[in-house]
């Protein structure tokens, strides 16, 4: 999975950077490209004669090549990385990742990157578990790093505890296993609905809901980076998107929301229904604004279609139909009727009772449910990180069916 991959390695001022040169040696010997970065407080821990050596690339450790002007652009390196891996991350560093500071090289082209980046913690399990470090973590997690977590074990000062950088076939494997989900939807046609609708009352007023799009515009990007072909069906938000495999196309109300879906509804491969649709519009639209007369304003109300009963009713063999329930009581119970009762092939659950979750946060927390009966758990997370677990779960779910076919 490696092989022509370009890879950047980003070396901190850590004890654990003797580890690196091996991690560079695995990786070459599976033919990816690698370009060393260090920050000057790596040199005192291994030398950059050992690591270009071995990476078969000069080492980089300053913005300027010599004293004759040269530089090295941190634009240019971060557009030619497939990914970008801080090896050993220390506590400074994390810090400095967290709070967007760019005072050396390694920082800028990680602040310009636009590929996948990977940090690799490494560090005395106090500084570790310290709640600064643990919240530039958190923080680093919501910006879409991913974090490789390090491992107890006997650390540098003697002590035994979390803080021990991952052995480098770890981090290798955990590479391989990257590139290959990047591969995992490869050929795939994927429909995304996302965002609330509005449903006009006159031309000044509308009824909606509280849905900002950030959930479906993460499944949407998870798709992408797996090399999905997506069709992103988006009711009004502020979110932007401008993923290569992406195809936005913005709507306002529910019958421009079923109207948009039946068109791709039938060439898609996956389906994931994550809009917040209005259930019911007003019966009629005033051309004029209406005027404050009277003390009780009536609007007369009438059902939207179902576009997500359409879909259950209308799907091919083969297609994945997923739906979204937000529910307030018997939570469970109520998104085991809605699979059911839509013919869906599963359901994410998620409910305005658990704090930190739901509409305009940029964590939740989500139950994935089968029609088989599998039911999974995820924790509160990012909308980043849940979207990846529920493609996760799409993935083995259509996994799963080929075998059986």
């Amino acid at each position: 999975m490696l092989q022509g991959k370009k890879i950047i390695i980003g070396i901190t001022g850590s004890i654990a950077a003797f580890k690196i040169p091996h991690l560079i040696r695995l990786l070459r010997k599976q033919e990816a490209e690698v370009q060393v970065i260090m920050t000057p407080a790596a040199l005192d821990f291994v030398t950059p004669l050992t690591l270009s050596t071995l990476s078969g690339k000069p080492v980089l450790i300053g913005f300027f090549k010599t004293d004759d002007g040269l530089w090295n652009s941190h634009i240019e390196l971060a557009a030619w990385a497939d990914v970008m891996m801080i090896a050993p991350a220390s506590a400074n560093t994390i810090g400095k990742i967290a709070a967007g500071l760019a005072d050396n090289l390694m920082l800028a082209v990680y602040l310009a990157a636009r590929c996948p980046v990977f940090l690799v913690p490494a560090m005395d399990a106090d500084m570790y578990l310290h709640p600064s470090t643990q919240s530039n973590l958190t923080t680093l997690r919501q910006y879409g790093a991913r974090i490789i977590d390090p491992v107890e074990g006997e650390l540098a000062s003697g002590l035994h505890g979390a803080g021990r950088m991952r052995e480098p076939e770890e981090i290798v494997r955990i590479l391989n296993d990257h590139f290959e989900k990047k591969n995992s939807f490869r050929k795939t046609k994927v429909l995304i609905s996302a965002g609330p609708t509005h449903e006009p009352i006159d031309p000044v007023r509308y009824i909606t809901n509280h849905s900002t799009g950030k959930m479906g515009y993460a499944l949407a990007e998870s798709f992408a980076d797996r090399g999905a072909d997506v069709i992103l069906v988006s009711g009004p938000v502020s979110l932007e998107i401008s993923h290569p495999n992406i195809r936005l196309i913005r709507v306002n109300s529910a019958a421009e929301m079923k109207n948009a879906c039946s068109d791709h509804f039938a060439g898609a491969d996956v389906i994931v229904m994550a809009a917040a649709v209005s259930d019911y519009r007003p019966e009629s639209f005033s051309p004029e604004k209406i005027k404050k007369t009277e003390k009780i304003l009536e609007i007369r109300l009438v059902k939207n279609d179902d576009i997500l009963s359409w879909m259950g009713e209308t799907a091919k063999r083969g297609q994945v139909l997923v739906g979204f329930a937000l529910e307030t009581t018997n939570e469970l119970l109520n998104a085991r009727k809605k699979l059911k009762a839509k013919k869906l092939d599963m359901i994410v659950l998620n409910s305005l009772r658990d704090q930190g979750a739901g509409f305009g946060h940029d964590t939740n927390r989500v139950t994935l449910i089968s029609r088989k009966g599998d039911e999974i758990e995820i924790p509160l997370k990012t909308k980043k990180q849940i979207s990846e677990d529920i493609v996760n779960f799409i993935g083995n779910w259509i996994h799963t069916r080929n075998l059986e076919e």
